[in-house]
């Protein structure tokens, strides 16, 4: 894409959010325009080709909102491949000013890696074509509900149903410890849905911070329809 066909993108955008121009991670994901088709071609910063366009760039210690901050954190997932840490959140700050800083997403509330994770896979779980995305975040979902010390092993986040309510666990050996539940339970136990991953403890906790409104007893949640569908829907979560 040539220089002119961005700048008329950039003032195009810019009229839809009412005059202000976006950051550079939001106009990526709206109009498809990568960071490698600009920068070091046509601009040396994200600010640089706000000023051609004909806008003032965005302060840097501005107010953003979550949805901004979590479009700016899934395109630099996707480049990266990976969950980016603080540090390569700072080196992107540095490089380009109005991308949003740790301190914008401190005041967002999403001050660990743990939070925004948790509050990435929230934001996408329901969207069609951002399964990258729920798999590249769910690996450091609230690492602190990990046990320290604790080795990697792979194993199950589990979802079985008795009577009117449903039970979210995890293990090791997922069929020794269906049998155990069952035995514990006044009720007949049905598996519901088994998710493999190599962190259990952290999946199992993110379920529970989910559904914490709608726990009855325990690990026991008075689940509705809709929630079992959203549980089911995870192949995997490694």
């Amino acid at each position: 894409m040539d220089k002119k066909a961005i700048l008329r993108e950039i003032k195009r955008t810019t009229a839809e959010n009412a005059g202000l121009p976006l950051g550079q991670d939001r106009f990526e994901a709206e109009t498809g325009i990568k960071y490698g088709q600009w920068r070091g071609r046509y601009w040396a910063t994200w600010s640089d080709a706000l000023r051609e366009a004909g806008f003032e760039p965005n302060q840097p210690n501005q107010a953003f909102g979550e949805g901004i901050l979590l479009d700016g954190m899934i395109v630099l997932l996707r480049r990266l491949q990976r969950f980016p840490t603080w540090a390569e959140w700072n080196m992107e700050h540095r490089a380009d000013p109005s991308f949003p800083s740790m301190s914008a997403f401190r005041r967002a509330g999403l001050g660990t890696l743990g939070d925004l994770s948790f509050k990435l896979i929230e934001y996408c779980e329901d969207r069609e074509g951002f399964e990258d995305v729920l798999r590249l975040s769910g690996g450091i979902a609230k690492p602190a509900e990990r046990d320290v010390g604790t080795d990697i092993r792979e194993g199950s986040v589990y979802l079985i149903k008795s009577g009117r309510h449903y039970k979210i666990g995890r293990a090791f050996e997922i069929g020794r410890r269906a049998r155990e539940v069952a035995l514990q339970l006044p009720e007949r136990a049905v598996t519901i849905h088994i998710i493999r991953t190599d962190d259990p403890i952290g999946i199992e906790a993110y379920w529970h911070k989910r559904f914490e409104a709608k726990r009855a007893n325990g690990e026991w949640f008075a689940l509705t329809t809709n929630d079992v569908k959203a549980f089911k829907r995870r192949k995997t979560f490694m």
